[in-house]
């Protein structure tokens, strides 16, 4: 296993974790009850994992407290996350960033999880009904308390983190240090800005779902139905994305694949290694097989060139703005070709971008 810092702290994590949301059985999303939990944590932390991601949405709390008794013993040698913001129950103030609902659900995590504190604290998503100064008000409180160690966002537009931070800053609150974000070979929407904004910004994004639901496993055909017992078959499409560039994009993870005779899985979880601002890679399995090839991936070493074919396949072009700010700071400023003579030695950045797809 290999490390990586988490944001901009000095906790050291894998940069591959654990999540939890097939532990649990009302969420059709594995349904692993409490030896299968027991056996997928061991598995993990015997390959070195020290990260594990859950929230107290999965399965209604149920992943909680199966994975806080899967760490009995030993949950202080490993990073432990969660997450609070969805519905947990049908009173509406069961739900949302609020004061209330922050201060309820985190003592209930604890005690799900069978602990003193939570490592990473992370809000599930913009709370559009509640003032943003309460969530981050609420959230400093808590580290003050020591329930928790630092905080994180997830599933914010670029505007909403940027807000968020800048907001803390002000305040002179504890920061966000995280992000944890859907990042794939056919969900690249991260790259247009929040990438740029979470490597300004020295956030750490913890990508979810980076096989897109288990759709670049190459389990999958252009001309045949899901197989049965498969995530695809069970809960159906779990991210959007166009299938037939999909299919070209599995394609070319076998292709990859073959070279290194590795699975397509562990290809796609290398290429996002590679990427910027990425602290850890958040992987899953229903089966202890796919757990250990996921895991492979830390040792898969790709190729400059292996590296722009998947991005070649995968380009879903770029949209406004970005691509006006790659022209003026790329293709219409001299400053850089100057500061950085290595980046244009091909020629191509000066080209014309207006209009046109650009591979990052």
């Amino acid at each position: 296993m290999n490390y990586r810092k988490l944001g901009n702290t000095g906790l050291i994590v894998s940069e591959l974790a654990l999540g939890t949301m097939q532990f649990g059985g009302k969420m059709n999303m594995g349904n692993l009850g409490q030896d299968d939990t027991t056996r997928m944590v061991k598995l993990a932390l015997d390959k070195g994992i020290n990260f594990i991601d859950t929230a107290d949405v999965y399965s209604l709390g149920e992943s909680e407290t199966l994975l806080g008794n899967a760490l009995k013993g030993i949950r202080n040698e490993i990073v432990l996350a969660t997450k609070v913001r969805l519905p947990m129950a049908a009173n509406f103030n069961r739900s949302g960033a609020t004061r209330v609902n922050i201060l309820r659900e985190i003592e209930d995590s604890l005690h799900r999880l069978q602990t003193d504190y939570i490592d990473l604290y992370q809000v599930h998503g913009w709370d559009s009904n509640t003032p943003l100064e309460e969530t981050v008000r609420t959230l400093n409180v808590l580290v003050r308390q020591g329930k928790v160690r630092y905080i994180g966002l997830s599933n914010l537009m670029s505007w909403q983190a940027c807000t968020a931070v800048m907001l803390q800053e002000r305040l002179g609150l504890e920061k966000y240090v995280t992000a944890q974000m859907y990042y794939s070979l056919v969900g690249r929407g991260l790259e247009y800005e929040f990438q740029s904004f979470a490597e300004y910004h020295n956030i750490g994004i913890l990508v979810w779902s980076p096989l897109a639901g288990g759709f670049l496993s190459g389990k999958y055909d252009r001309n045949s139905p899901a197989p049965a017992g498969t995530r695809f078959a069970d809960a159906g499409q779990f991210v959007p994305f166009d299938k037939e560039m999909g299919y070209r994009v599995v394609d070319v993870l076998k292709e990859v694949a073959r070279r290194h005779n590795a699975s397509p899985s562990s290809v796609a979880l290398a290429w996002l290694l590679n990427k910027p601002a990425i602290s850890s890679v958040i992987i899953a399995g229903r089966k202890a097989e796919h757990l250990k090839d996921n895991i492979q991936a830390v040792d898969l070493r790709l190729s400059e060139d292996e590296m722009r074919q998947l991005d070649t396949v995968s380009d879903p072009g770029i949209p406004y703005p970005k691509w006006m700010v790659l022209q003026l700071d790329t293709a219409e400023d001299p400053r850089p070709r100057i500061l950085h003579p290595d980046r244009y030695a091909d020629g191509d950045a000066w080209k014309d971008l207006r209009g046109n797809r650009w591979s990052p």
